[in-house]
């Protein structure tokens, strides 16, 4: 399996968990010129923008440490331009989480960034 498929298959097992913690999945993979957010939901009235990090062990460090200041500016600008692309007003509530996979365990962090 290529790392392409692989982000794709625990991006799809953050989804499932996500929805059994109340999200909505609004969209998967956004991808423009500033960047890409993995997974977009609704948090109840809360638009959130979600990174998802898998990593096999801790050998390499926290999955969520892969999340640098770089990645998280990328991720922002994306969800910039996805807001103005979805005719959203600036009133909307938004926020960054993150989603940390090692093995099969995951974890979330709501408001990462």
């Amino acid at each position: 399996m290529d790392k392409r498929e692989l982000g794709r298959r625990y991006e799809l097992f953050a989804a499932d968990y996500l929805k059994k913690q109340g999200y909505r999945i609004v969209e998967l993979n956004f991808c423009c010129r500033q960047g890409e957010v993995d997974i977009i939901a609704r948090d109840k009235d809360v638009l959130v923008f979600i990174e998802v990090k898998y990593r096999k062990n801790l050998h390499s460090g926290a999955p969520a440490e892969a999340v640098d200041a770089k990645k998280q500016q990328k991720i922002r600008s994306a969800a910039r331009y996805y807001l103005y692309r979805k005719r959203y007003g600036e009133d909307v509530p938004c926020r960054f989480d993150v989603v940390g996979i090692v093995g099969e365990k995951i974890s979330l962090i709501r408001d990462a960034f």
